[in-house]
């Protein structure tokens, strides 16, 4: 934390620039600054301003210009959020919400789109929500459903609510009786079993000599195969990038422009790589936000992230969302808390 770093004067004005220029999006100039009751003048805010600039707090986008937090200059500000922040009230009005928006009862996937969904609409950020594989994430049945001459679309229902569809090509064509047995092959052998497992012991049987099995148990396990690829991992919904064109533009000075908007997109779109970023905050409880480079992924860097941890009495997964680096972090912040604690609520209740 850099808060030491500065005399409350100097982080009273910082703050004041932060706040201004996630207000406006435009830099921030000492006359505006004096005005805010501070009690200083515009010429002491120049000279305090000047000297942000040079420890990194805040930049001149221009000669004439204002100043616009840096980086740092977030870190600062988002720092004192944390500093002062206070329990989520509203955690006990978003469960009640998660619970009539589910159906009373929800499965795991049904809160998790949902929850994704909420983040997203009430930022207008990209909202995401991770399940984190446990041990509960065991199989407990396949369907096989026919949709056309050679494509049948799986459905894989684990236990805890998670439920998996895919659409995969089979070559030649299955009757619906076939897909029914091969379906029961499967059921009968692997249900009860951790996704992770069923996926290694239909690789190994895969790698047996084909002679050991019927036709049909070979298409089985063929099927299987190819949907169980992505299967066992952490699970993740995302929603609401298109929300971030209204914040895309040709600058940047912490908006999105259309060429990191495209990058953002692109890495939603390999969600086993997103994930794999996402799983990094969830080593310790609880909220974290991560500003522009202090991501490991260049492709993050010029947005920020805030997620909190949540616990269904098992594992832990994580709810938050990613938007530009000029983002309303005190309502993101306790947005994202809120929703993680009623989460935990809710899916503990449930248990």
């Amino acid at each position: 934390m850099n808060t030491a770093a500065l005399t409350p004067r100097s982080g009273r004005i910082l703050s004041t620039v932060v706040r201004e220029y996630i207000h406006t999006g435009e830099p921030v100039a000492s006359i505006t600054v004096a005005r805010r009751g501070l009690g200083v003048s515009s010429a002491t805010v120049r000279s305090i301003l000047s000297h942000l600039e040079r420890q990194g707090f805040v930049r001149q986008p221009h000669t004439s210009a204002g100043r616009i937090p840096t980086d740092r200059g977030y870190r600062f500000y988002v720092d004192l959020l944390l500093e002062s922040r206070r329990p989520a009230r509203s955690a006990r009005a978003v469960a009640e919400r998660l619970r009539r928006e589910t159906g009373g009862e929800p499965l795991l996937h049904d809160l998790l789109a949902q929850v994704s969904h909420l983040l997203s609409t009430e930022s207008r950020h990209v909202g995401f929500a991770l399940a984190a594989p446990g041990e509960d994430a065991r199989l407990e049945r396949i369907e096989f459903i026919s949709l056309a001459a050679a494509k049948v679309l799986v459905v894989l229902v684990a236990r805890g609510g998670q439920i998996t569809q895919k659409v995969v090509e089979i070559g030649q064509p299955m009757s619906g009786e076939e897909l029914r047995r091969a379906a029961e092959y499967l059921n009968r052998d692997f249900g009860g079993v951790p996704l992770n497992t069923v996926r290694m012991q239909v690789v190994a049987r895969l790698m047996q000599e084909r002679t050991l099995y019927d036709r049909l148990m070979a298409r089985a396990l063929e099927i299987a195969s190819r949907t169980l690829e992505d299967s066992g991992g952490p699970r993740l919904f995302v929603e609401g990038a298109a929300s971030l064109l209204d914040e895309a533009s040709g600058g940047e000075d912490g908006g999105v422009t259309l060429g990191t908007l495209r990058a953002l997109l692109e890495l939603m779109e390999e969600k086993q790589r997103l994930v794999r970023l996402l799983t990094e905050y969830l080593d310790g409880p609880g909220l974290t936000v991560v500003i522009g480079a202090e991501h490991s992924d260049p492709q993050l860097q010029p947005f920020s992230l805030i997620t909190s941890t949540y616990s269904d009495g098992r594992g832990t997964g994580s709810v938050g969302v990613i938007g530009p680096r000029r983002m309303r972090y005190s309502k993101a912040i306790a947005m994202v808390d809120g929703v993680a604690q009623a989460l935990s609520r809710v899916l503990q209740a449930a248990s």
